[in-house]
């Protein structure tokens, strides 16, 4: 694949020991690409690649770097990124959706190959950007689209609250008198921390703090506070500022922490679109709620996630590229234990299992996470050009917030499993560095965490789901605008369902394997609501009756439904596949359906869905039968997903299948593979042999 000119070329791949699978696909990879791409996309990401792959700053080093000449390096390539692909004018002149798809594109192809980069860019232009357009007036939009000029940084996390927002302490005290806010950091539980480009490098951040008028507090608000001059890099006075430290990955970011004493900020620095403060002091807004204040600034964090979900996607298919095209050359053992030709670990059925779930997930995990996507931008287009009052904003974004909280959890939780079974499935190979499994590993590894914990981002799912059935069970309106829980309505017929398959063919369609998972949400949810109801009439708190029911009931709700929303997603886009591919793509939409079913099975016997043993049985020996399925299309399948070699950076996983060749020049080229150690003196004894006489 290669881009000439604005033209996509799909060049064959050069003849190798990967031909024998290629070779036995019934599909041609090429036309499956732009099933899972959309063109368009995947041109710009295309230049992007071409763009890093020839500009020497972006050259791989061959030797580990100092944590400092890590931060220095990326810091570096990020202004080269944004002076080359986003020149200011160009990007104002695009509408929003137009300009963030392409935003997105480019800081998707750029984390598949610089993460470090990719983060900061993301935090530093990209969310700040996004989240200034979004809550910020006029007055703020000199800030938007600065990425050349300046980095930033979005300051929310303290070194004692989280994921509890609503706790931090970090304070904002207008002043009447200077009309200026005031900043301050009561003692160092309060700073804020883990902020990306904050250590070493951002000049401007946005600070969410709690806003105080007239000895009142109205809860958390979102500032811009300039933080270091920009010609000289040196914090301003009143402000403390230094670096998190070495972390296990990622030290390219410069995550650091900052303590603000009686700092002041001009009082148009508050971003007002949800509520301001009049020069006189009086507080303003559209909300009667401090809470939904905080909720709709926050929910702007939301973008953040679905880059979060591209990039778990992305590196989802670059480690299953890996361990499959490893699989299919590299060989053990002979059917006939005689020394015969050896079988390639692909064709062990325990290997396909272990891997070709994961093939199944990154193809509909990809699906799903582009056409969420374009829901999410379209979503946030309509209510920023909505007429109608803002109090309306969070019934707007609700669903795709609830839909994001899980989905999130669903891709960087996917993605860590992935990336570990892939390295075991590699055998010691896979722990070589230049097979970029443990890259991958440890880049995904903090995406469970940050931009919300996943379980507890999982427990927003469940709550707007619990309000869903209630509404239903109540007789109001179902507020589930996008359709992703209107089968509630029909929650009576549902939960009926019985398992009744007399044979395994009907299990294998997809409108089983969804109306299996209408019947687990509703179950799960109706479970989740009466112990919580249980839990209540026993006198205790609605906290406690939340807490008490994550185990087993909600955060399990949550992860079906993530799992029936990508599934959703992904059976819409079946219905669009050209005929000569419909039987791959269904192929991956049932193992990847089975492969999630499996792990609820419980649920359907404990719930009553059936109490037959040939459903386990059944659900399991199909998974079995698919795997067999794809193994002759699994090579073209990878290709289809696979970005180019230069992307993927495995020794282990190149498309020209010179395994065992490229693994002889990474060893034996690596920097000092061969040479006598500096310190070899240390070590040896240079006493004379000889001298070592016998006393006999």
């Amino acid at each position: 694949m290669d881009l000439v000119g604005d033209k996509l070329v799909f060049e064959d791949f050069a003849p190798g020991a990967l031909d024998t699978y290629r070779k036995q696909a019934k599909f041609k990879w090429k036309k499956l690409k732009l099933f899972f791409e959309d063109e368009e996309m995947l041109k710009i990401k295309m230049k992007v690649w071409k763009t890093l792959e020839n500009d020497p700053i972006f050259e791989r080093p061959e030797v580990e770097l100092t944590t400092d000449e890590k931060k220095r390096r990326a810091a570096r390539q990020l202004r080269r990124y944004v002076d080359c692909m986003f020149p200011e004018k160009d990007i104002r002149k695009l509408p929003y959706k137009k300009r963030t798809r392409l935003l997105m594109a480019c800081n998707e192809a750029l984390n598949s190959t610089f993460p470090d980069v990719s983060i900061k860019y993301a935090l530093g232009v990209a969310l700040f950007s996004n989240t200034i357009v979004t809550l910020g007036t006029d007055r703020h939009q000199r800030f938007a689209f600065a990425g050349n000029k300046m980095l930033s940084c979005l300051a929310l996390t303290e070194i004692a609250h989280g994921s509890n927002t609503k706790q931090m302490r970090t304070t904002a005290t207008y002043d009447e008198k200077t009309q200026e806010f005031i900043i301050n950091t009561p003692d160092f539980q309060a700073a804020k921390c883990w902020v990306g480009n904050l250590g070493k490098q951002c000049t401007i951040a946005l600070l969410f703090a709690q806003l105080y008028t007239k000895n009142q507090c109205h809860g958390l608000h979102a500032f811009v506070v300039p933080i270091r001059d920009p010609n000289t890099l040196m914090p301003y006075p009143g402000i403390v500022v230094g670096d998190m430290g070495e972390k296990i990955g990622l030290n390219g970011i410069d995550n650091g922490f900052i303590m603000f004493k009686n700092y002041r900020i001009p009082r148009e620095n508050l971003l007002n679109r949800t509520a301001d403060v009049t020069p006189d002091g009086e507080y303003e807004s559209s909300f009667t709620d401090p809470g939904k204040i905080l909720g709709a600034a926050l929910e702007n964090l939301s973008m953040g996630r679905v880059g979060i979900m591209q990039e778990s996607s992305n590196n989802l298919i670059c480690a299953i590229t890996i361990a499959v095209r490893y699989a299919a050359v590299r060989k053990q053992f002979s059917s006939n234990g005689n020394g015969d030709e050896e079988l390639p670990l692909i064709e062990y059925q325990l290997h396909q299992w272990r891997l070709f779930p994961y093939l199944a997930a990154a193809a509909v995990l990809r699906v799903f996470v582009n056409n969420f996507a374009e829901t999410y931008l379209s979503t946030v287009e309509k209510s920023s050009s909505d007429s109608t009052e803002l109090e309306n904003l969070n019934e707007m974004v609700s669903e795709i917030h609830a839909m994001v909280c899980c989905a999130k959890p669903l891709l960087t939780w996917t993605c860590r499993d992935a990336t570990q079974e892939c390295r075991e499935a590699c055998g010691g190979h896979g722990f070589l560095k230049c097979a970029r499994l443990g890259e991958l590993r440890i880049v995904n590894d903090p995406c469970v965490t940050y931009e919300g914990d996943n379980n507890v981002l999982v427990q927003q799912t469940s709550n707007w789901l619990l309000r869903q059935w209630h509404a239903v069970n109540s007789g109001e309106r179902l507020s589930s605008p996008l359709g992703s829980c209107t089968f509630f309505v029909h929650h009576m017929d549902i939960v009926g369902r019985k398992y009744c398959c007399r044979s395994i063919s009907e299990l294998q369609t997809i409108d089983f394997i969804m109306s299996c998972y209408e019947w687990l949400v509703l179950y799960l949810v109706k479970e989740t609501d009466r112990k919580r109801q249980n839990i209540s009439n026993t006198g205790a708190d609605k906290f406690t009756a939340r807490n008490n029911t994550q185990v087993y009931k909600a955060s399990v709700l949550s992860r079906a439904y993530a799992e029936y929303t990508a599934l959703k997603y992904y059976s819409l886009k079946l219905e669009t596949a050209q005929s000569d591919l419909r039987n791959v793509v269904e192929t991956l939409g049932l193992l990847y359906g089975f492969s999630c079913l499996d792990k609820h099975l419980i649920y359907f016997y404990q719930g009553g869905y059936t109490n037959d043993p040939s459903m386990a049985v059944n659900v399991k020996e199909t998974i079995l039968q698919l795997c067999d399925r794809l193994k002759p299309d699994s090579i073209a399948i990878i290709d289809s997903l696979a970005p180019p070699d230069y992307v993927i950076h495995s020794v282990l996983g190149k498309s020209d299948g010179k395994l065992y060749e490229n693994l002889q020049t990474a060893i034996t080229h690596a920097p000092g593979a061969m040479s006598r150690p500096a310190w070899w003196q240390e070590i040896v004894d240079t006493t004379p042999f000889m001298k070592l006489q016998s006393k006999l």
